[in-house]
């Protein structure tokens, strides 16, 4: 069962119906039943769901204690206490980020066939980020062991994020909702677009995609230029895909999960990517991280060994081998350049270069940021970090423009109808983030139209996603990317 099946929305209904049926006082008990239903229909083994139900259990123990003791106890006791409670609940994660590494990136064996639950990069830092807010005196430990399981257990987050807090969370999951037709149509809104992403751009694009990195030794040159251009535009539209029908399937419980994205293409720097892609693990490794290790507090020095060191922790968080440990010191790499490059503008006063504000500067370097950020992204997608740098070599030393116009692009997987398809979503998925990035709420505008305009429009997405998307072309749609992380 996954976020883009018929069975899952069968449950969503079902879920629906019940939950606003039931007095308000239980119906987080009509969503953990549903939760724990749709984890058993994922998972593939019963040891897998026992490793999820051990760090459930241990982190909500952890919590107890750390709520207990409060300012009864040392600093040193609830440090230790702390660092017991997250290591254990880490272990999993840790076990199989460090042993991968280990063993394919050091020892060149093959890797351990570990117990991975479903969700484990992302339910872990979940649990870590609630005791270490216990331990700082933001929130109150869950006494409510169910409760607690149905904090963690979410499931239209639970897979694939985003990352909440237990803080953001905690009301609307608890004390229920009271029934509101516009949660419901603002929900649907959300699930009709993240599927025009998935079908219509993520899933169209990956078939390109695909063809060259996965047989690399063929493609080289303006080939490697389109498959990156289009991987980096894929990524996006997946995991925004798949937060947008988190959100969507929330929305209708009344519940309001954090935004993940906001357009991180636009953005004018390296830095500032970082605060609109993924925002919730940004802000994660901020809080978490970055901002414990001393963040810019001790000099210039240690800010960046502190940048670097939590840069290192993304790239592991999202897999154990040095094409992703080397993926995020590149980002760490970019954003200390980037801060040298303007403390030189300040000390040599060329600022005026730095500040300037017309639009081609904007552009350029809005242009220039995306460049390092996909070039980034091809060391992400490559099979190892030895194929990627061969790629992106080919991109500069192999000269073959000629490809663009003699049809050697149709033969990738798609033909021209499709890539028409498309250039048009893409097209569309940009105008849609140029009018929100201007500060204009598009489903604002839907709720102030007549009831036959709007349900004209979302038949009308829905029958050009059905014709259009990627099961009209007859491929099956691909699992979310960020599912595997």
């Amino acid at each position: 069962m996954g976020y883009t099946t018929l069975v899952y929305y069968a449950m969503v209904i079902v879920l629906l119906i019940v939950y606003y049926v039931v007095p308000k006082r239980h119906r987080w008990f009509v969503l953990l039943l549903g939760s724990i239903y749709f984890y058993t229909q994922v998972i593939s083994s019963k040891k897998q769901l026992a490793v999820f139900l051990l760090s459930i259990i241990v982190s909500y123990i952890t919590g107890l204690i750390l709520q207990k003791i409060g300012s009864s106890a040392s600093v040193t006791t609830k440090r230790v206490i702390l660092f017991v409670g997250i290591s254990l609940t880490a272990f999993p994660l840790i076990l199989v980020r460090i042993g991968d590494f280990i063993c394919g990136s050091i020892l060149h064996v093959s890797k351990v066939n570990w117990i991975v639950p479903v969700g484990l990069s992302f339910y872990t830092l979940q649990l870590v980020a609630y005791l270490a807010d216990i331990y700082k005196g933001k929130i109150n430990a869950q006494t409510n062991l169910m409760k607690y399981a149905l904090f963690v257990t979410f499931f239209p987050q639970i897979i694939q994020g985003p990352i909440s807090r237990y803080k953001q969370l905690q009301k609307s999951l608890f004390d229920g909702n009271s029934f509101d037709p516009d949660n419901i149509m603002r929900g649907i809104q959300l699930v009709i677009w993240g599927f025009f992403l998935k079908y219509m751009i993520a899933d169209k694009a990956a078939v390109i995609v695909n063809s060259v990195f996965d047989n690399h030794h063929a493609y080289a040159g303006v080939y490697v230029w389109i498959a990156a251009i289009l991987y980096s535009i894929q990524l996006y539209a997946d995991f925004l895909s798949c937060t947008t029908l988190s959100q969507g399937v929330a929305e209708m419980f009344g519940i309001h999960l954090v935004n993940n994205f906001s357009h991180p293409y636009f953005s004018a720097s390296v830095k500032e990517f970082w605060r609109r892609w993924h925002m919730s693990l940004s802000f994660w490794l901020r809080d978490y991280v970055y901002i414990p290790l001393g963040g810019n507090k001790k000099g210039r020095l240690f800010k960046w060994i502190n940048l670097i060191i939590t840069f290192s922790v993304s790239g592991l968080w999202h897999g154990g081998s040095w094409k992703f440990l080397v993926w995020g010191l590149l980002h760490a790499f970019y954003q200390i350049i980037g801060e040298v490059r303007h403390g030189i503008a300040v000390k040599y006063d060329l600022m005026y270069f730095e500040l300037k504000d017309d639009r081609v500067s904007a552009a350029l370097h809005k242009i220039g940021t995306f460049f390092l950020v996909m070039m980034a992204w091809i060391i992400f997608r490559a099979d190892t970090l030895k194929v990627s740098l061969k790629m992106i070599r080919s991109m500069f030393t192999t000269f073959n423009p000629w490809v663009l116009f003699d049809d050697s692009l149709f033969r990738l997987g798609l033909n021209w109808k499709e890539c028409v398809v498309l250039l048009i979503s893409i097209f569309v998925l940009f105008g849609v983030s140029k009018v929100q990035e201007r500060g204009t709420v598009i489903r604002d505008w839907f709720a102030g139209q007549n009831t036959v305009v709007r349900w004209g429009i979302y038949l009308a997405a829905i029958w050009t996603i059905w014709i259009f998307g990627s099961y009209g072309f007859g491929f099956d749609a691909n699992d979310f990317i960020y599912g595997g992380f």
